[in-house]
């Protein structure tokens, strides 16, 4: 809880296309944690929703190792109302983690 609290209150912000993402580095682990959201708003069926919760968990768990920073927590918000194929998630997620390695470098 405690964790969470502390990456909506100084995390860092961006945004790529169809998602938006918050990540603090640095936080006293020996690895990185991340957490997906897809609003009930969006999308009122939790099939949907899961659906992309689970594409967007398979796409970091491919590219984790591009993570070049230890101790980062991640938050993946899910922004856009069509649904992205697996593809365009997969890029998308690897544009943000090139990103966060950018901005913590």
């Amino acid at each position: 809880k405690t964790g969470i609290s502390e990456l909506l209150a100084k995390g860092k912000h961006g945004s790529m296309q169809g998602m938006r993402y918050l990540f603090v580095t640095d936080t006293g682990n020996d690895y990185n944690r991340i957490m997906v959201s897809v609003p009930k708003k969006l999308f009122k069926r939790a099939v949907k929703r899961n659906l992309l919760k689970r594409r967007i968990r398979e796409s970091y768990r491919k590219q984790k190792h591009n993570l070049t920073s230890k101790g980062t927590d991640v938050l993946f918000m899910y922004s856009t109302k069509e649904i992205l194929c697996y593809e365009d998630i997969y890029k998308t997620v690897g544009q943000i983690i090139d990103k966060i390695n950018e901005r913590t470098a």
